[in-house]
């Protein structure tokens, strides 16, 4: 039985027609991919990941999987390299980087979309983004990317609830923004400082966190996580500073608030929303 939301999700997409979609591994991006196999000929649906040095090579090899799951015709999953890192306005890191970032994604998802004759570009960008900080959405908007679940006004919690419904295997699983995210907004992304996010995460995964991050400032790695108990377990404190060193932090601070996403866009929502 569909709500209303769902009957207007399903509505949009069924006259999309055509589309390129970009998955990037989490729920929203496959939920998308999933409702236009299933509501539009799955030989006019095509889902391509960006692959680069900002992104965890597990999520690429996820989004591969997630493929599979949606069971697309053969070609129609595409991984494409983006040089976002080539862009000095994005490695200078400023408080509008993921504008730079998604209009090099969605300048690829474009052209590859007029290559093959595709009507849309869409996203899982949704009615939550638009209470946050989303410099990327304006890229969007410039280069008339879709975004059925925005415009059908679905949350993420509308998003999840679907998603489990339908079945989705990461109907529950932690958001997972590009790597360029932990670095604090005017610190230079390098692919040196990404690399030492990505194994300390990936660390920090290994030990059984799910949601976290590893911030990066500069000597300093400030780990946010939601479980603290697990954290504090016995022997797993000093584990994780010596590791974490070892990747090449000179110190390792926990932060006693706890894991908050977007928690670097503090400031700038301040600004924002309320100023």
């Amino acid at each position: 039985m569909m709500n209303d939301k769902e009957s207007i999700l399903i509505d949009i997409i069924k006259k999309l027609d055509s589309v390129v979609i970009g998955l990037s591994g989490g729920v929203d991006s496959t939920l998308t991919a999933k409702l236009c196999v299933d509501y539009l000929n799955a030989e006019k649906v095509w889902v391509v990941t960006g692959d680069s040095k900002s992104i965890m090579s597990e999520e690429l090899e996820y989004c591969k999987e997630l493929a599979s799951w949606l069971e697309l015709p053969v070609d129609h999953f595409v991984i494409i390299n983006t040089d976002e890192l080539d862009d000095p306005n994005y490695t200078a890191n400023p408080e509008n980087r993921c504008y730079y970032c998604k209009h090099e994604l969605f300048g690829k998802l474009t052209e590859f979309a007029e290559k093959i004759g595709a009507k849309h570009v869409i996203d899982g960008s949704n009615a939550t983004d638009l209470t946050d900080y989303r410099p990327g959405m304006q890229a969007g908007r410039e280069l008339k990317v879709r975004a059925p679940l925005a415009e059908a006004g679905f949350t993420k919690e509308d998003i999840r609830s679907l998603a489990k419904k339908l079945g989705l295997p990461n109907w529950d699983k932690p958001a997972m923004p590009c790597l360029s995210s932990r670095i604090p907004y005017h610190s230079q992304v390098t692919p040196e400082k990404l690399d030492q996010v990505a194994r300390a995460e990936r660390y920090l995964r290994s030990l059984g966190f799910r949601q976290f991050r590893v911030r990066h400032h500069d000597k300093i790695a400030r780990i946010e996580v939601e479980d603290l108990e697990l954290f504090l377990k016995n022997g797993l404190r000093e584990r994780i500073d010596r590791k974490l060193k070892e990747i090449g932090f000179t110190y390792v601070a926990l932060d006693l608030g706890g894991f908050k996403s977007g928690n670097l866009n503090i400031d700038i929502k301040g600004r924002k929303f309320n100023g």
